[in-house]
């Protein structure tokens, strides 16, 4: 008798201890099925995490939890492809105004992309001359060509290029090669973005000088001058380099939301079949 009498006060404590855990779990699922409705995902998702972490026990509570917790998620990437949809749209509406000043080099028997160049440097246009070439690639991906071909071997693989009072110099590059024209040597070598020593940007940062100092480093080094119609296709490729790797860095978002929706989908799918 003594122990009932015991353990008939712990039962309702625990019942009503029970019973006020479920009634603070079901609070916090209200809220957290009201920030969801107002488009507050953040907030919906803290507030559910407090139920997993707060109230283990409270099964009921927490299988719903679960569920709204896939709505979230469901809902804040289809917003978020949404959005990416709309952004994509703009550049593209951006980038066909500004193709239409570039030459489009693609050969697609062997290229699956193709690169951009501006008019004043296609090669047809400058046969026989020594100079800094800019390219970029319908994936954005933007870099610069040293063409040599002032007679006799230089062997570059680095160029410098100067102002007045400071200079950028390009890293070796690890693609050097050497091609002909008409029985004449030519020697190129890429540096792309990124790996370029800073060189493309000095020229951006130096747009307006009417020429710049140009060096090709090798076994020994040949000097010549850059003059304003490169740098203005250097930095019209630039812009266009921004615009294409903008929509490729898109493109890769919208990969992944989509990628996300699909294993989002399935998840609900399961649960609800798990249900019935």
């Amino acid at each position: 008798m003594r122990v009932r009498k015991f353990l008939v006060p712990l039962m309702i404590l625990f019942l009503a201890s029970c019973g006020q855990e479920e009634k603070k779990a079901s609070d916090l699922l209200s809220r957290a099925e009201t920030s969801f409705r107002s488009g507050n995902y953040n907030e919906a998702k803290l507030q559910i995490d407090s139920i997993r972490s707060l109230y283990p026990k409270v099964f009921d509570v927490r299988k719903k939890a679960i569920k709204l917790m896939q709505q979230v998620e469901l809902e804040e990437q289809q917003t978020s492809l949404r959005y990416l949809d709309s952004v994509m749209t703009v550049k593209q509406m951006v980038l066909d105004s500004m193709k239409v000043g570039f030459v489009l080099e693609k050969d697609t028997a062997y290229q699956e992309t193709g690169n951009y160049f501006y008019p004043s440097q296609v090669v047809e246009k400058n046969i026989g001359r020594t100079f800094l070439r800019a390219c970029v690639s319908e994936k954005g991906e933007m870099s610069l060509t040293s063409i040599y071909c002032a007679g006799g071997s230089l062997n570059h693989t680095s160029v410098k290029v100067s102002s007045a009072d400071a200079f950028a110099q390009t890293p070796a590059s690890p693609d050097m090669y050497v091609t002909t024209d008409l029985g004449r040597k030519i020697e190129k070598a890429d540096y792309k973005l990124g790996a370029d020593g800073g060189v493309i940007g000095f020229i951006i940062a130096n747009k307006d000088a009417r020429s710049l100092k140009l060096e090709f480093i090798g076994d020994r080094t040949y000097r010549t001058v850059m003059y304003s119609p490169d740098i203005k296709a250097i930095v019209e490729v630039s812009k266009l380099a921004q615009v294409l790797a903008a929509m490729e860095e898109i493109r890769k978002e919208q990969k992944e939301a989509n990628l996300k929706i699909q294993f989002l989908k399935k998840k609900i799918a399961e649960t609800a079949s798990e249900e019935l």
